[in-house]
């Protein structure tokens, strides 16, 4: 099968709310949240024809290793699948690492989706590639849908959702900080997890097993993980409360951070906002519904 060169768009996301839920038997934590795909900013893969399979992240050349995700998704479809094509990969980053932006997770969707529209009759259903997705990672399975959608479980069990922004200005800033996933969790359990277990609020997850689109009925903008990460990095808890002095009718942190988003209504005090991070050194992205 002949293999013809691609360039691949890989978006970022939000989480518009985000609660931990329970914690599973295994570790692993059972969320309840609600992904938005943004479409700034993104990275881009540059997909070529080549002998087996290699990565080039110009300007990043520490994450080319076999553990990146794109290189984990090649070596997964070709073990569920057999389909093995030898194309070498230049991935270019644009999203920042370790910015609860899922970067790393949207780069190996976009590589699944492409090796499965080539794939032919070795293809793999959509349910067959949302579970494989899952197990390169919790946010993998939304961005191969790439729709609004609240997420269950480890974030594997989708349902579209219909989000209305229609008039709505996003903002998003990320601070020169890098938050360990793993120690978010870890600190979230030692400082939220004993007060949720003296509620009576069932540490259970809703079902979202329906795959049919339902409405968001009403935008619920928060993150269970800042009461966490605040403490321990005061700057993202800062740059959140700048947001709201310049005009914002909400702000959350994005994921486990460092990334802050903010909606405005108004189109000028959202500049105004940019502008001053923008000053303050911050990395800077607007969108627009």
């Amino acid at each position: 099968m002949t293999i013809s060169a691609a360039t691949l768009t890989a978006p970022c996301k939000i989480n518009l709310n985000l609660s931990i839920v329970d914690v599973r038997q295994d570790g692993f934590h059972e969320l309840d949240t609600l992904f938005l795909p943004v479409p700034d900013p993104a990275d881009i893969l540059e997909v070529e024809p080549g002998d087996g399979f290699s990565l080039r992240c110009p300007g990043h050349e520490s994450i080319e290793g076999p553990d990146n995700l794109v290189a984990k998704a090649w070596r997964a479809y070709r073990e569920a699948t057999g389909f093995a094509p030898g194309i070498r990969v230049t991935l270019h980053k644009h999203i920042p690492m370790g910015a609860g932006l899922g970067g790393g997770s949207t780069d190996a969707a976009a590589l699944l989706r492409w090796l499965n529209e080539a794939a032919g009759e070795a293809a793999l259903s959509a349910d067959a590639l949302n579970e494989l997705a899952a197990r390169l990672g919790a946010d993998v399975p939304f961005f191969l849908k790439g729709v609004p959608a609240r997420a269950a479980g480890i974030g594997e069990r989708l349902q579209p959702c219909d989000v209305s922004l229609k008039g709505l200005n996003l903002l998003i800033i990320t601070p020169e900080i890098h938050v360990n996933t793993a120690w978010a969790y870890r600190e979230w359990d030692r400082v939220c997890l004993p007060k949720r277990r003296k509620t009576t609020e069932p540490l259970t997850s809703g079902n979202v097993d329906n795959k049919n689109s339902v409405p968001a009925r009403r935008l619920h903008v928060h993150n269970d993980f800042e009461d966490a990460i605040f403490p321990e990095f005061p700057t993202i808890r800062k740059e959140k409360e700048n947001l709201y002095r310049h005009g914002a009718c909400a702000a959350a942190m994005s994921g486990s951070g460092a990334s802050v988003f903010a909606f405005f209504r108004s189109g000028v005090g959202m500049s105004r906002a940019a502008e001053d991070a923008r000053r303050r050194g911050l990395r800077v992205w607007e969108n627009g519904f």
